[in-house]
């Protein structure tokens, strides 16, 4: 039961991580969380009680993170695109910050530029002028 929840409180980092970026939603098209920006996946979370993937595409760091003892070119084709895929089991660490710092890079590679756009200019919201009474 342990590792399980071990789990559940990656996925469930990782999800609040994901699902801040602009026009992000979470969908579920294989059983698995894929976090989509304009229908277009840039992660996928899921696994069983046995392991943890988390699946993002490098453009720029995807060589480094092959390095990794726990990273492996995706399957189906996807690791030729720059796919990459962590995988954990019991008794792993989960390098959340690094899943995270691979979710953006993900995001930004994914997302058409306008969305990255705001992600480093984020527009500030006017505040409602108070009325004197």
């Amino acid at each position: 039961m342990a590792k399980k929840n071990l789990f559940q409180k990656a996925e469930s980092a990782l999800r609040e991580f994901a699902i801040r970026f602009p026009e992000t939603i979470e969908d579920h098209p294989w059983g698995h969380s894929a976090f989509k920006v304009k229908k277009k996946v840039f992660m996928i979370v899921g696994g069983t009680t046995d392991f943890l993937t988390i699946s993002v595409k490098l453009p720029s760091s995807g060589r480094m993170a092959l390095l990794q003892p726990y990273a492996s070119p995706t399957g189906y084709g996807l690791g030729k695109s720059g796919w990459v895929t962590a995988k954990f089991e019991p008794g792993e660490d989960i390098p959340i910050e690094r899943m995270c710092e691979w979710t953006e890079e993900s995001y930004r590679a994914i997302a058409p530029k306008k969305l990255v756009a705001e992600l480093d200019n984020p527009v500030e919201k006017p505040k409602p002028n108070k009325r004197k009474g």
